[in-house]
């Protein structure tokens, strides 16, 4: 049996991202889809837009709070999950959301930067620490150098694919 969800769209709001006591971290987000339908019996084209809540989780989550903003472009793939709960009224509520395994950033690197404004204790340079206590980058060994000229992040560091196939170096 297979669960697989993949979509692109455009992100609605910026996300919603939660810390928990141990360190981890969920990201929530929604983008809307768009599709064109075509009525024969009014000759006219419709456009359709469709809402979908996305949850990240991990390493996924940080990737998300430091580079998606409201109107990015993402590709994802995950599995669709149905969560349920009762509201305050002990009515049972449901809601379907998609929970990412892959992500990948559409639209140009300046799309998906920092607001102007610093958040938290993040500047706006991809939520790095303040320059004067920023470490000297360090070189990263040639099995990480990818072909796009960019250097791929080491395993244990969360990568991003970009559309032409190079891999981006976040966070930097």
């Amino acid at each position: 049996m297979i669960n697989k969800v993949i979509l692109v769209g455009n992100v609605g709001s910026d996300p919603e991202v939660r810390t928990f006591e141990d360190g981890g971290k969920m990201a929530r987000v929604n983008i809307a889809t768009n599709e064109r339908i075509y009525n024969p019996s009014t000759q006219e084209w419709k456009d359709h837009t469709e809402w979908h809540t996305l949850t990240f989780g991990r390493r996924t989550a940080n990737v998300v709070e430091m580079y998606v903003r409201k109107g990015s472009q993402i590709y994802v793939e995950g599995k669709l999950r149905t969560r349920q709960w009762e509201d305050e009224n002990k009515v049972r509520r449901y809601s379907t959301e998609v929970n990412v395994d892959e992500l990948r950033l559409l639209g140009r690197r300046a799309d998906n930067e920092r607001p102007a404004a610093p958040m938290s204790s993040y500047d706006n340079n991809y939520g790095a620490a303040p320059a004067q206590s920023r470490p000297a980058p360090q070189a990263q060994p040639a099995q990480y150098q990818s072909a796009g000229g960019y250097a791929a992040s080491a395993p244990e560091t969360p990568s991003v694919e970009t559309v032409d196939g190079g891999v981006d170096d976040l966070p930097f």
